[in-house]
């Protein structure tokens, strides 16, 4: 990846992935993508092909059935799907890094074997129970509680936005909740919940302005038991944990966002190529090309900020500002380049059975899911010692 930040071009075995995962997008994701937004469909079809591609189980080791890859072999493949369908990019995206990785990072050898096999191959999903009515971004305000009675943990309190908590598939949700208190602070832990637990119910499902393909629910606690043995790391380290859980997700993010960046030149350079105005093809234009080829400058410049990010994590040096820095970049770049790239269409970019369309809807949840734009500039603040 270091050969890329220095020569421009990917090494062999990265650039044969993203390839790839470009040829299913093209065949497998593209020629249904618009039925599935439109009907508001989960498309279990296309996430069987990811599964059997073992895109799920990129970043994780041999031993539970994974690829034996890292985390940025998953943002390419994240990049490459979000060109094309951002509900697909983020089923992959939330399965992997907030569905499996808080087990494979924080789990017993037990939970591990008993839980990764399905979620590394994709034939079950895991949801990431931290947002609440009323703490989004404060996270540390969390309410929900768990009370140890006996051998159990009873669960009281809601959830929202909780992205692949309903499907079919699903098999269960990590969640976060107060577990007691420790120097007059919250103590969070976190606590595996299987699907199907009484007490455990996941509501309808959001009317969503975009992500139309993607599961996303409520999800309500009440007196619902779970052995103790569910607790997933250490008790009163939930909220540290996801916190580091987040910062990895904030890179993939990114990856997605850039996928939709440059999903919109690419777009965009084949319409201009195509549609004419006025005797000749709009991309003849200057007011078009400058359009594109500033929209081009965006989606380079949020690559290069999520493949320094991700350097930055592989080689195991802090990556915190650098994972803020992507995120709040290519969250930009994606919103700017869909608008943009509306434009271009003009008519046609206001028809939702266009790519760009979609994006536009689609596009905004990216400077707010995982950490809002103004989260990312405190965090960087932070980290300049502001």
């Amino acid at each position: 990846m270091t050969d890329y930040l220095s020569t421009g071009t990917l090494p062999e075995e990265y650039q044969q992935l993203a390839l790839t995962v470009r040829d299913f997008t093209q065949q497998v994701v593209a020629p249904v993508s618009a039925k599935h937004d439109a009907e508001r469909s989960f498309p279990y079809e296309v996430v069987k092909g990811m599964g059997d591609m073992g895109l799920f189980g990129l970043p994780f080791s041999e031993e539970f059935g994974g690829m034996g890859g890292n985390y940025f072999t998953l943002c390419l493949a994240l990049e490459e799907l979000a060109k094309v369908d951002q509900s697909v990019a983020m089923t992959l995206e939330a399965g992997v890094s907030l569905g499996a990785m808080p087990i494979y990072r924080f789990g017993t050898q037990e939970q591990k074997e008993r839980y990764l096999p399905e979620l590394v191959a994709g034939q079950a999903l895991a949801g990431f129970g931290l947002t609440e009515p009323g703490c989004g971004s404060d996270a540390g305000g969390t309410r929900t509680t768990a009370v140890r009675d006996g051998d159990e943990w009873v669960i009281n309190g809601s959830k929202q936005f909780i992205t692949n908590s309903g499907t079919d598939i699903t098999k269960l949700v990590t969640v976060t909740a107060v577990t007691g208190q420790r120097d007059g602070k919250k103590e969070i832990s976190t606590i595996i919940v299987p699907s199907g637990t009484t007490g455990f119910v996941v509501e309808p499902p959001y009317h969503k302005l975009g992500w139309h393909a993607s599961d996303t629910h409520p999800l309500a606690f009440t007196d619902c038991r779970v052995p103790q043995e569910n607790l997933l790391g250490d008790e009163g380290r939930g909220y540290a944990n996801f916190l580091r859980i987040l910062d990895e997700g904030r890179i993939a993010i990114a990856a997605v966002s850039v996928g939709v960046a440059q999903g919109c030149v690419d777009e965009c350079v084949r319409y201009a190529g195509e549609r004419e105005a006025f005797g000749k093809t709009i991309g003849s234009y200057q007011a078009i090309a400058f359009k594109i080829a500033r929209m081009e400058a965006r989606a380079h410049a949020a690559r290069a900020a999520y493949y320094d990010a991700a350097a930055l994590m592989l080689s195991g040096k802090p990556f915190k500002k650098a994972a803020a820095v992507a995120k709040l970049v290519a969250g930009e770049a994606a919103m700017d380049n869909s608008r943009d790239a509306t434009q271009v269409f003009g008519g046609m970019g206001f028809m939702n059975e266009t790519v760009v369309a979609r994006h536009y809807r689609d596009s905004k949840i990216l400077e707010i899911g995982e950490g809002t734009t103004e989260v990312q500039l405190m965090l960087i603040g932070r980290e300049l010692g502001l």
